[in-house]
């Protein structure tokens, strides 16, 4: 049994939080790529591009995203499509991300009357413009804290990563306590350190729907 120190574990688990981080950046970002084609489809009014669209939400809403990480790192090698643990883990959860982020902000766009539609029109507004001035500005606040509740979800959601061989914190604290036989150390120092990560945003999360609420009562 190897023998590690309290800072061993710890400066190993840091080395693996870098993934976790990376890991929840590259999905958000991804995913809000996603978000942006999958808004704009669905603005489209073309109902094949609807489809496409509610298809793919429903399936990554509605399926387990082990089950798609397991799907894109080991299924695609029966076409010969290898793709390295962390380029799997990420378009993985870029796409899962995606989908939930996607239905956030179509449910903020579909918030705004349609009299705000209507008046830009009306303005001489091309629908780009509409969106990117008006409309957008009005949909972030309804959008803007469930966006940050869902950011919580994704840093979380990182730890699946593991099971196809990502070294970020979840892969690293299994691998000491298979060497180690010290769990509850491990596993209690991981635990602190997703509630670092975490906390902080549900914090910010809540204290946005609170005022949001406010403003909006007002």
């Amino acid at each position: 049994m190897a023998t590690f120190t309290l800072w061993d574990i710890v400066r190993d688990l840091l080395m693996g939080l870098r993934w976790t981080v990376l890991l929840s950046l590259i999905a958000f970002v991804g995913g809000g790529a996603v978000t942006v084609l999958c808004v704009w489809g669905r603005l489209s009014g073309m109902r094949w591009v609807n489809r496409l669209i509610s298809g793919y939400i429903a399936f990554f809403q509605g399926t387990p995203l082990l089950m798609q990480l397991f799907l894109i790192f080991f299924g695609l090698s029966v076409w010969q499509i290898n793709l390295s643990p962390l380029v799997a883990a990420s378009v993985g959860l870029t796409l899962f991300t995606g989908a939930f982020l996607a239905d956030i902000w179509w449910a903020a766009f579909r918030a705004i009357s349609k009299g705000q539609w209507h008046a830009a029109r009306v303005l001489g507004m091309t629908r780009a413009q509409t969106v990117r001035y008006i409309i957008v500005r009005q949909a972030f606040r309804h959008a803007i804290a469930p966006t940050v509740g869902l950011a919580v979800q994704v840093i979380k959601n990182t730890a699946l990563a593991s099971a196809i061989g990502v070294a970020e914190m979840t892969r690293i604290a299994s691998i000491i306590n298979n060497a180690t036989l010290q769990p509850l150390t491990l596993f209690g120092l991981l635990a602190l350190g997703y509630f670092c990560l975490c906390y902080p945003l549900s914090r910010y999360a809540r204290h946005l729907e609170e005022r949001l609420d406010v403003n909006g009562s007002r």
